[in-house]
């Protein structure tokens, strides 16, 4: 039976993946601004900037079996040249508008039998990285609220979170546009090469899934090993 899932931010890098992945056996909503370049066979687009518009002013299925918040931001620099206004974009962006969208799709999810929710943390959570302090403190927002939203909606509502490494993305193609530097990031994992957008997209396909049905308040480093291994 196909699912009717809810994508925020599919358009390109990750998000298209997941879409690609998705809709092979669910029909899904990617909610995004731009229109992706994809084969919509199975999918929808609906125009959507997550942190200005409301979600429940947009014409989604009245049941919504998944959901999946995408949106993110990479901004790497000193604490000492951070700006408030720094921190307040990141957060606004990885943490409170995807509250704002789960709330305005909550009474969807709840018509569902098992709905499934996978949002994105960061490696930089677990171990501490020079430079990523904003980034980190909104990422760490997400795993806290999703262990404590996990507790409350069990066992109606499946909650987890991935937290990548460095993937090839468009997103941060500034840090792996040569090839030193992709050798360099390549190196930094244990296991010798950067993510890749399948790596992700094959996670998030799972936890979806009733294959993980029995898995929620989960936080899980698809990272190389980054996280955990010291070789």
């Amino acid at each position: 039976m196909r699912k009717n899932i809810l994508l925020i931010g599919g358009s390109y890098g990750i998000g298209k993946a997941i879409a690609e992945n998705l809709a092979k056996k669910n029909d899904v909503i990617i909610a995004s601004r731009t229109l992706p370049e994809i084969n919509l066979n199975n999918i929808k687009h609906i125009p959507f900037d997550a942190t200005k518009d409301d979600i429940t002013s947009k014409e989604l299925p009245e049941q919504l079996d998944g959901f999946v918040y995408c949106p993110g931001s990479i901004q790497l620099r000193p604490f000492k040249n951070l700006k408030i206004e720094t921190f307040e974009e990141d957060f606004q962006i990885n943490f409170i508008s995807m509250v704002i969208t789960l709330k305005g799709i909550l009474p969807n999810l709840l018509k569902s039998e098992n709905p499934s929710i996978v949002i994105f943390s960061s490696v930089a959570v677990k171990i501490g990285m020079p430079f990523h302090s904003s980034i980190s403190a909104s990422k760490g927002a997400i795993e806290g609220f999703a262990k404590a939203f996990a507790a409350e909606y069990a066992p109606k509502i499946r909650c987890n979170v991935i937290a990548p490494s460095l993937t090839d993305t468009p997103l941060a193609e500034r840090f792996l546009n040569d090839e030193k530097k992709k050798e360099n990031a390549s190196e930094r994992h244990p296991l010798k090469r950067i993510g890749e957008t399948k790596d992700i997209a094959n996670m998030v396909s799972f936890l979806i899934s009733k294959k993980a049905s029995w898995i929620t308040g989960q936080v899980y480093g698809v990272d190389g090993g980054l996280s955990t291994l010291k070789i």
